[in-house]
């Protein structure tokens, strides 16, 4: 599913509002997942899951081309955990 594929869906499930409005409301959606996300916040969508941002320490690792050891710097990345609910749907379906 793509971006387009979203704003089409909310198009045609919500009466009253144009594409270029459903695009927009996505749009600024992203937008809050994002900034929201970039400051370190979590994101807790109740059914859904939690998307997490976790920080990693800097660490030694190896060049894989030339077997040196370097410092992999400090950085935060983002995991994301479904819910309950989310990973019983997927299962019942499958």
């Amino acid at each position: 599913m793509t971006k387009a594929d979203i704003v089409e869906y909310v198009y045609g499930q919500i009466g009253g509002i144009s594409k270029k409005e459903s695009a927009e409301l996505i749009d600024k959606l992203i937008d809050l997942v994002k900034t929201t996300l970039a400051r370190g916040e979590n994101i807790k969508i109740t059914g859904f899951g939690n998307f997490v941002v976790k920080h990693k320490n800097q660490r030694k690792g190896i060049n894989p081309r030339t077997k040196d050891p370097i410092l992999l710097p400090e950085r935060k990345v983002l995991k994301f955990k479904s819910s309950q609910i989310l990973r019983d749907e997927l299962n019942r379906k499958a």
